[in-house]
C-alpha cells in the first residue's frame, strides 16, 4: 500500500512538473503574441493614416482638376461649392441668432 502511494505521488509530481512546464511555455507564447499584436496594431494604424492621407490627396486632385476646368469633374466642383455655401449660410444663421 505504501508503494502504491509513493507511485501515485511520483506520478502526481511528474504531472505537476509537466503542467508547470506547459504553463511557462504558454506564458512565453502569450507574451510573444501580445508583442506581435502590438506591432500589428501599430502597423495597422500607420497604414490607416497613410490611407487617409492618400484619400485626401485624391480628393484634392479631383477638386483641382475641377477647378482647372476638367469637364469630368464639374459635378464635383458644383457639389463642393454648394457645400461651402451651406456652411456659410449656417454660420450667418448662427451669427444672427447670437445677436451679432
Amino acid at each position: 500500500m505504501l508503494q502504491d502511494l509513493e507511485n501515485n505521488f511520483s506520478e502526481l509530481e511528474k504531472k505537476i512538473w509537466n503542467l508547470q512546464k506547459n504553463y511557462k511555455s504558454l506564458a512565453e507564447k502569450l507574451s510573444e503574441l501580445n508583442a506581435e499584436h502590438e506591432d500589428l496594431k501599430k502597423k495597422y494604424d500607420e497604414e490607416r493614416r497613410k490611407n487617409q492621407v492618400l484619400a485626401e490627396e485624391q480628393k484634392n486632385i479631383k477638386l483641382y482638376s475641377a477647378i482647372s476646368g476638367n469637364p469630368e469633374h464639374n459635378r464635383l466642383m458644383k457639389n463642393h461649392i454648394n457645400r461651402l455655401v451651406k456652411e456659410i449660410d449656417f454660420c450667418i444663421a448662427q451669427l444672427q441668432n447670437s445677436g451679432l
